[in-house]
């Protein structure tokens, strides 16, 4: 690991520039999951724009049920509440593409403390020079009100060096510090994160997805690349990765000379697990 000053709120709060995220910040040395804490936090009605932080996670999650690797002292490991009353009509697509947003929003926070060039793999992998840098969960529920609550979870890989890797790891997760061989302040790279992701659900609330999309999709390295994706139920999808859909799904053209073909011309994917296959 690499030497960083350490999280503190005072730290956090003095280098805050939001407006409405991250007015509380409940910091704890560890925890089993920041999502799990702000989950419960959310059903006691803490308030719009709570953040919880931790230092470590004794069993942090990703998607599909994966288990996240959270050290202490290197990483950045945190869960935003949300609070935001949607239309019916609209509530899909506002919980399909905060993901997304949400992943816009970290690579724009790491850009903003370092010298690299962030992608996003498809919905909300962030990528340095291919290799995974950080990740979102998202999960919705109700609490006590009628307004459901959102959480946003947050994993980004700072100042942890290649060796103190889990060995199945190492081939295909970085850091920050690995890839510019300068150790970020955790405390300003939270603060960055708060203003760029309170930016982008601002401007979903307000317009939608008709920027955001083509944000996305300028950012997104799956767009174009040969994908093998795997669904739900086992099954898996080979083909060209062709673009997003409106509400927020990855568009794909088979490849059809897969075993078994009979997909339509293009398929939808909104939950998959995906790899670039080189060609």
């Amino acid at each position: 690991m690499q030497p960083s000053p350490p999280l503190t709120r005072g730290t956090i709060q003095s280098a805050l520039s939001s407006k409405w995220l991250g007015h509380r910040i409940e910091l704890f040395d560890s925890l089993p999951s920041t999502n799990r804490e702000a989950s419960r936090l959310a059903q006691a009605n803490a308030q719009h724009g709570t953040v919880v932080v931790a230092d470590s996670q004794t069993a942090g999650r990703g998607r599909l049920a994966r288990t996240w690797f959270s050290p202490a002292g290197a990483n950045l490991y945190c869960s935003i509440i949300l609070r935001i009353q949607r239309p019916a009509e609209g509530l899909t697509e506002w919980l399909t593409w905060l993901p997304l947003v949400s992943a816009l929003a970290a690579a724009k926070a790491i850009e903003a403390v370092s010298s690299l060039h962030v992608s996003v793999k498809w919905p909300n992998d962030l990528l340095i020079s291919k290799r995974k840098v950080g990740g979102i969960l998202c999960e919705s529920a109700f609490g006590t009100g009628a307004i459901p609550f959102q959480i946003i979870g947050i994993g980004l890989n700072v100042n942890i060096e290649q060796q103190d890797w889990p060995e199945e790891l190492r081939e295909s997760a970085t850091s920050i510090w690995h890839e510019q061989q300068r150790a970020v302040d955790r405390n300003r790279l939270l603060a960055q994160l708060l203003l760029e992701l309170e930016q982008c659900i601002d401007e979903l609330a307000a317009h939608g997805t008709s920027r955001l999309a083509l944000t996305y999709h300028q950012r997104c390295a799956t767009i174009g690349q040969n994908i093998k994706a795997t669904l739900a139920n086992g099954d898996q999808c080979l083909g060209r990765a062709e673009g997003i859909g409106q509400d927020g799904a990855l568009l794909v053209r088979p490849d059809k000379t897969q075993p078994g073909f009979n997909a339509p011309e293009i398929v939808q994917l909104r939950v998959a697990d995906i790899i670039h296959v080189r060609t």
